[in-house]
């Protein structure tokens, strides 16, 4: 069982909340959390690389010099591979890297990715965080109250906010996500996960359920 101090705004504790990571996921796959960060960050790959073959470099066909005589080995094309500014013997084509895994191994991994953090005691708790309209500064100050100046972050809500995403979207490490939206490198990329009592909440009554048991 871990019981994580709740903070407000201030960083100043307000409470305790206890929870055992355990509900969540039940053991934690390593590999599991591998193969879906890898597929993640896979699917944000742009595949937009290319290289130029021999036919498409700019240059002349004309050979390099006569079959026979010069004692050199025998060339043709400039363009070749082999040689320099020539075009790419084996060339990069623009492609698609994405994949998926099994839905059910991704909510595993998202569990996983979230008991791991509490286990590490990588989750700070605060009472709740909410904007009457976007201030980059006040997040900032709530950041900086809890410890977490300068240090990569999740700021993680019980429901999508416009105005915590915006108030956290142009401060360096920092990333905002619905507890919905959360995915296994969403949750282990950053240093710390920031979380709302609330959103907490949800997420117990959201992965507990289907936290298969020993």
């Amino acid at each position: 069982m871990a019981t994580l101090p709740i903070h407000n705004r201030s960083g100043t504790k307000v409470g305790e909340y206890e929870i055992d990571p355990a509900e969540l996921a039940p053991r934690i796959s390593k590999q599991l959390l591998h193969d879906a960060v890898v597929m993640y960050q896979a699917n944000l790959r742009q595949g937009t690389h290319k290289t130029k073959t021999r036919a498409e470099v700019a240059g002349t066909t004309k050979k390099m010099y006569r079959q026979k005589g010069t004692g050199h080995a025998r060339a043709g094309s400039r363009r070749s591979g082999v040689r320099r500014g020539g075009g790419h013997i084996k060339a990069k084509r623009p492609r698609d890297y994405s994949y998926r895994l099994p839905r059910k191994a991704l909510r595993a991994a998202t569990r996983m990715a979230i008991a791991s953090r509490l286990q590490d005691d990588q989750v700070v708790v605060i009472d709740e965080l909410s904007f009457e309209e976007p201030r980059t500064k006040e997040m900032a100050g709530v950041l900086q109250a809890l410890g977490l100046a300068g240090a990569t972050a999740l700021v993680t809500t019980e429901n999508s906010d416009v105005n915590v995403y915006k108030s956290a979207r142009n401060i360096t490490g920092v990333s905002v996500s619905p507890v919905a939206e959360l995915n296994a490198l969403s949750v282990l990329h950053p240093k710390t996960v920031v979380v709302t009592k609330a959103a907490l909440d949800a997420i117990r009554d959201r992965f507990r359920a289907a936290a298969p048991a020993e």
